[in-house]
């Protein structure tokens, strides 16, 4: 025999069960005993949400479609990469399915856990972008050594990128695995000009310091 547990860090937050309700998760980790075995369940972990989808969209289950990352607020929001080598293929439209059926399936299935379905790819500048979604995006420079990567939207789409208590940022970082700072064009523009003026000080102070010099030599 068998005993199946799922603890409350394996539930989605806000999720109640009573005996005898019949739910679905993803067995994380099997323990066996000279009883039998134990086994762990999970409702929170990125994996139940690969399951999810391998059971919702066929193009996935047949290895067509590959999920190459996945970020999760358990019962929140979560962002999946999408990756496939037949370069003709609609991804993201089999993903989500005809008006969103498919990815709605799994929604109802995490108590409304928001989906945004984004292309991987293996430019990171391409990739951040797409993180991003739904916030446009102007530009991304990376440092590929400190895997960091500098953002920048218009002005009117900020909050958006950053999302509610930086949400969309967040997710975005732990998808791609990157550091990501982001500005708006506006604060860019200003952080350029504070960077400039800086500069122009540093030459002036350089200028002063090298004719004190020349005056002490002459004396």
């Amino acid at each position: 025999g068998f005993e199946a547990l799922l603890t409350s860090d394996g539930m989605i937050p806000g999720e109640r069960f009573r005996v005898g309700d019949r739910i679905r998760a993803y067995i994380k980790e099997v323990i066996k005993e000279q009883k039998g075995a134990q086994i762990f369940l999970s409702r929170t972990d990125n994996m139940f949400l690969a399951e999810l989808f391998r059971q919702e969209v066929p193009e996935i289950y047949d290895g067509i479609i590959e999920i190459r990352g996945i970020a999760r607020d358990p019962g929140s929001k979560a962002k999946v990469a999408v990756y496939s080598r037949n370069e003709t293929s609609d991804i993201i439209g089999a993903t989500v399915g005809i008006r969103g059926v498919r990815v709605q399936a799994v929604t109802n299935e995490l108590r409304g856990e928001k989906i945004d379905v984004i292309e991987w790819n293996a430019d990171p500048s391409i990739y951040i972008s797409a993180a991003l979604l739904p916030a446009q995006v102007l530009a991304v420079d990376i440092n590929e050594e400190e895997k960091f990567a500098q953002v920048i939207v218009p002005d009117d789409q900020l909050s958006l990128a950053i999302g509610k208590s930086g949400q969309n940022a967040r997710l975005a970082a732990r998808l791609t695995n990157w550091k990501i700072d982001i500005k708006s064009e506006s604060q860019f523009r200003e952080m350029l000009m504070a960077q400039a003026e800086a500069g122009d000080a540093e030459e002036v102070e350089e200028v002063e310091t090298e004719t004190e010099e020349t005056v002490e030599t002459e004396e």
